[in-house]
């Protein structure tokens, strides 16, 4: 099948590689010359484990092209993908306008019947939004389709192959078997590939992510309630993470999400909610504490240090808002970063692969080093912001020996309290005893 994908962004580049890599003939469009520049030198720009395998692969096999001419794109194309960003309004809405000037474009290009798939995370009504945009633009039949994306980073390549399910709103019969075809070798193993309303389809992307955070939300303030009463949150994870109608995913305690979505999307619903006259109270408390939770380590950074920070020489291991990913967006080692500057201390910073992104951040601000050993040298203390499997298990004799003084702020919990302390370690975790 021939395919157009507008948009080289995260989603974009990522499902276009995929349904290239199912034998699918796939043209992606972006209006960033340089970024297409690169793409078909086989660079990708983001870091994501196995796409760059994929991209370079598909390229090599004549079913992955790019383009910046969105016309002729959907002109040789059956099935548009629209991937293009929906950033956050001032107000906290999704901002639309990308998507309906990209609308505008593709619209131009329909020589024939065209399925229009909504892949970006959008509220609900974008699709007839879509509709009418393009509808005022062509006489040519076609059919617009939500196809939420449910794409973890750091796994977006195994989780586009191999999905839990499919999502497909979708009003058209017609473009309906065309899409669940597209599908089918992905869902091979069983998984299902769920049909809906197109309102649905739209409403189910922003209620899975609010529910996720939720979750880490909730067992963060937990977490908070574990070191009053002296309770450990391993524990208590464990205890309820267990219990088949709660589950083990998403309970682990941390500095709060961040990332391209979470934030986003349950800004995007509450606004959707309020629109229509409704208070989303439980996704606002998860907004709500996600915001405590990221100044909860600057608080035990501000209290161990008798609210003294200046000249002192910190160490930060983790940049990106999770591990496997360069993706620096709402990551809560920001809000570590702006607090120790703020504060008039030193930032010598370590992550695989977000330093460029950091670097265009924060420019001279921070100093760069290229291992996680490096950032320690003459250090007063370490804090620990992401996860990378790296820092799980480091040298602690060696770390002793280049740190001035042995304190460790660990924000994701990679390390045991009592193992820390044997071994001379001044140490803070979350919600740890």
């Amino acid at each position: 099948m021939k395919i157009a994908v507008i948009g080289t962004g995260y989603v974009g580049l990522v499902a276009g590689a995929c349904l290239a890599e199912t034998g699918n003939e796939v043209i992606c469009v972006d209006i960033d010359i340089e970024r297409i520049k690169q793409l078909k030198q086989g660079v990708v720009p983001i870091y994501e484990p196995g796409l760059d395998e994929l991209v370079k692969r598909n390229i090599a096999k004549d079913r992955l092209t790019f383009s910046t001419d969105t016309i002729e794109a959907v002109s040789l194309s059956k099935v548009i993908f629209m991937a293009v960003q929906t950033p956050m309004d001032e107000d906290g809405s999704a901002d639309l306008h990308h998507l309906l000037t990209a609308a505008a474009t593709v619209a131009k290009g329909i020589n024939d019947y065209k399925i229009i798939v909504d892949k970006s995370t959008v509220p609900v009504g974008t699709a007839a939004k879509v509709k009418q945009v393009i509808s005022e633009l062509t006489d040519y039949d076609f059919d617009v389709v939500s196809n939420p994306e449910f794409l973890k980073e750091g796994a977006a390549v195994d989780d586009f192959m191999k999905p839990d399910r499919v999502v497909i709103g979708c009003d058209s019969k017609r473009a309906e078997a065309v899409i669940t075809d597209l599908y089918a070798p992905f869902v091979r193993t069983g998984h299902p590939m769920i049909t809906m309303k197109v309102e649905s389809a739209e409403l189910t992307k922003y209620t899975a992510n609010a529910f996720l955070a939720t979750k880490i939300s909730f067992i963060n303030e937990i977490a908070r309630l574990c070191e009053l009463v002296g309770a450990d949150i391993g524990d208590v994870r464990r205890g309820i993470g267990t219990d088949t109608r709660i589950g083990s995913a998403f309970l682990h305690p941390g500095i709060g999400f961040g990332g391209s979505c979470f934030p986003k999307d349950l800004r995007a619903l509450l606004y959707t909610a309020k629109e229509n006259n409704l208070e989303l109270q439980v996704v606002s408390a998860a907004v709500a504490t996600n915001e405590i939770q990221k100044q909860f380590m600057p608080a035990k950074i501000r209290n161990h240090f008798n609210n003294n920070l200046r000249g002192l020489r910190f160490a930060l291991w983790g940049l990106s808002f999770k591990a496997n990913t360069d993706d620096m967006r709402e990551s809560p080692a920001l809000e570590i970063i702006e607090f120790l500057l703020q504060a008039g201390a030193e930032i010598v910073t370590y992550d695989p692969e977000a330093i460029e992104n950091a670097r265009r951040l924060f420019g001279d601000k921070i100093i760069y080093v290229s291992n996680s050993f490096a950032a320690l040298k003459e250090a007063d203390a370490l804090v620990v912001a992401t996860e990378w499997n790296e820092f799980r298990r480091p040298n602690f004799e060696k770390m002793l020996e280049l740190m001035r003084n042995p304190v460790i702020f660990d924000g994701r919990n990679l390390f045991k309290p009592e193992r820390m302390q044997e071994l001379g370690f001044v140490y803070y975790g979350v919600g740890q005893v």
